[in-house]
């Protein structure tokens, strides 16, 4: 399978990945394995094919949101090395993205004779037991952060067992904390250039391409109920506010995927429209969930493995959208641009 080549029918190459998705779910190995596989054939954000890489990760997180939280973040880190200029195509190797904070702990980045060393502890790494590499942010100064590829085998990193990951959702996307002590790590871009280039933007909107698609493999469970049974008006309303809010959710990823191509999703256009379009995703998801939990009632849940894990996994995923304090961020956002004469509403 190879989404850079015109071999395929577009829906044809979907179908395929749903396939693949299928046949990896419930296993790490196999979800990295296509992880790996499609971090040399997916094509990069920005490279005029971006509405493809989101489709992508909608379609796997239609069929299967652990498998396509194993791959978004592959597929994030490989574009944050091209966009450092150090991108290296391989086959084999699986990344991961450590970027997250948590109270009580911190990793510090120093440099010496050797290179830099990387010490400390960095909580939420997802897959960190499985992967072979990561990029890691660490602090380098006040308020300063860098991000380093480190490999995740190599002496100096101890791994938590994901013991504690007690979640009814993503149960096999394990998090824990990872303890550098003095562990070899190679500088990717400058300090702060993580958070600041165009392309942080653009990952938060691949992440939101996985929501969407979480959405959609509970809405053909709807669906498909709807055809099982003659549906009462209540039905056919969670129905029609379902379509409605996934169709403006594909329109808005499909906008902004063009907005990424064409170079007008740089800078501060690219962090505001990131934030639009993540609320506008968040809102569709949460709206898919409540109207499949009012419109199917408790069977589904109690006796559907597949509809229950979707529900369980993209309410745990969604948590990566802060709901209120991300929307009251995009407002004062939106206030800072409207005071420059920028914001065009």
């Amino acid at each position: 399978m190879t989404l850079q080549g015109e071999k395929l029918d577009q829906e044809e190459l979907l179908q395929e990945l749903a396939d693949r998705a299928e046949a990896a779910r419930g296993s790490v190995p196999h979800a990295l394995t296509l992880a790996a596989h499609l971090g040399v054939t997916a094509p990069l954000p920005g490279s005029g094919r971006t509405a493809d890489t989101w489709r992508l990760l909608s379609t796997l997180a239609a069929t299967d949101l652990s498998v396509a939280r194993a791959v978004e973040p592959h597929l994030d880190a490989l574009a944050i090395l091209d966009q450092a200029g150090r991108y290296e195509a391989d086959t084999a190797a699986t990344w991961g993205v450590f970027a997250a904070e948590g109270p009580g702990v911190a990793l510090t980045a120093s440099t010496g004779p050797d290179g830099w060393t990387l010490t400390g502890t960095k909580p939420w790494c997802s897959l960190a037991d499985h992967l072979d590499h990561a990029i890691v942010t660490a602090h380098v100064g006040d308020g300063e952060r860098r991000a380093f590829a480190v490999d995740l085998r190599a002496d100096g990193i101890l791994i938590d067992p994901p013991d504690a990951w007690v979640s009814r959702g993503l149960i096999t996307v394990t998090s824990c904390s990872v303890h550098f002590d003095g562990a070899a790590a190679t500088p990717v871009g400058g300090t702060d250039w993580y958070l600041h280039r165009d392309g942080f933007a653009w990952g938060g909107i691949g992440v939101a391409a996985c929501w969407l698609g979480g959405a959609l493999g509970i809405a053909r469970t709807m669906l498909a109920a709807a055809g099982r049974r003659t549906p009462d008006q209540v039905a056919l309303l969670h129905l029609g506010r379902v379509d409605a809010a996934l169709h403006e959710a594909r329109t808005v990823l499909g906008e902004a995927a063009d907005a990424v191509d064409t170079g007008r999703a740089s800078g501060q256009d690219g962090a505001l429209l990131a934030a639009r379009v993540r609320s506008s995703v968040f809102r569709c998801a949460e709206l898919v969930l409540e109207a499949a939990a009012h419109g199917l009632g408790p069977a589904p849940l109690a006796f559907d493995e597949a509809h229950a894990a979707r529900v369980a996994d993209l309410t745990l995923y969604l948590r990566q959208h802060h709901a209120e304090r991300d929307d009251a961020a995009l407002g004062s956002r939106v206030l800072a641009r409207a005071a420059e004469g920028n914001v065009a509403w």
